[in-house]
């Protein structure tokens, strides 16, 4: 294990398994368009991601049990949070789970976030609105806003615009960084995440961070090299305590993020932050 090194807030199951019973929501287009290798396209085993993960030193990933919309429409996708809990449960000093979140599912639903934070030890919730096609101030998360204010847990959503991940369906760009404004002020307990940095809305991303305390931003899905300057210029200065540090693999392979954030020229607070201390405040993680 790398002791005390970064923690990847957002890390996706990509194994054959997921790749075999598509359970990733991309396509061989999407995978061409984000030049993905060959030796990857077909999955990558846990085995040879914890390798990746020890070269990159990065000591913990968060392990998403996807909900990807409402399964009676077609091409919509779920991991099993049983799937994520085995995989947490055999490394655990590697792993942690995340709740995928699915408005869709009414009572059932909250009922099984609770049994994954309470059962299966996962230490957040994740959310994709565009797969929902509900933007994240819309009253059908509401409920689940106020679970995990109840189960103390924090949760991370999609913002920004939606890529074309698969040719046979377009989702909808749905979650602008402001939609999160509405729902700090009525959860201001509730610890929110907007994940992928907002783009293209990077500078509104960081105004609703920078507004309201419990807004965070993780710095996911996008290389490092290609970060808009006012959001490195944030994270590096005034807002250092508010940036969690995240891959989204396989969209962006662990080495090359973590060497692309190394040239960013960061402060030693601000890099410290950024890749580990922020996240092991806000999930409680144990601190080495």
């Amino acid at each position: 294990m790398v002791a005390e090194g970064a923690i990847d807030i957002v890390c996706n199951l990509f194994t054959e398994q997921e790749v075999r019973l598509g359970q990733t929501g991309i396509d061989e287009t999407f995978m061409t368009q984000l030049r993905f290798s060959e030796d990857i396209r077909h999955g990558v085993s846990i085995e040879k991601y914890l390798e990746k993960m020890d070269r990159a030193g990065i000591e913990r990933s968060f392990l998403i049990a996807v909900r990807a919309g409402d399964m009676r429409v077609t091409g919509s996708f779920a991991i099993p949070y049983e799937r994520v809990a085995d995989i947490c449960h055999t490394y655990p000093d590697r792993f942690s789970g995340l709740a995928g979140a699915d408005p869709t599912l009414g009572m059932r639903g909250l009922r099984e976030l609770e049994q994954g934070v309470r059962e299966y030890g996962f230490v957040g919730v994740h959310l994709y609105p565009h797969w929902f096609e509900l933007a994240p101030d819309q009253a059908r998360y509401y409920p689940i806003y106020a679970k995990c204010c109840e189960l103390e847990v924090p949760i991370m959503m999609q913002v920004g615009h939606c890529l074309r991940y698969q040719r046979d369906r377009i989702l909808p760009s749905v979650g602008r960084p402001i939609t999160l404004d509405q729902i700090a002020i009525d959860f201001p307990e509730l610890t929110l995440i907007g994940i992928h940095i907002g783009y293209p809305w990077t500078e509104e991303m960081i105004s609703v961070a920078w507004k309201h305390e419990n807004v965070y931003i993780g710095c996911d899905a996008y290389a490092p090299r290609h970060w808009p300057q006012p959001f490195v210029h944030y994270l590096n200065t005034y807002g250092r305590d508010k940036v969690l540090f995240g891959t989204d693999w396989p969209v962006i392979d662990p080495e090359r993020m973590v060497k692309e954030i190394g040239e960013l020229g960061l402060r030693p607070d601000a890099r410290r932050k950024l890749m580990r201390d922020n996240a092991v405040r806000l999930f409680r993680l144990p601190e080495g």
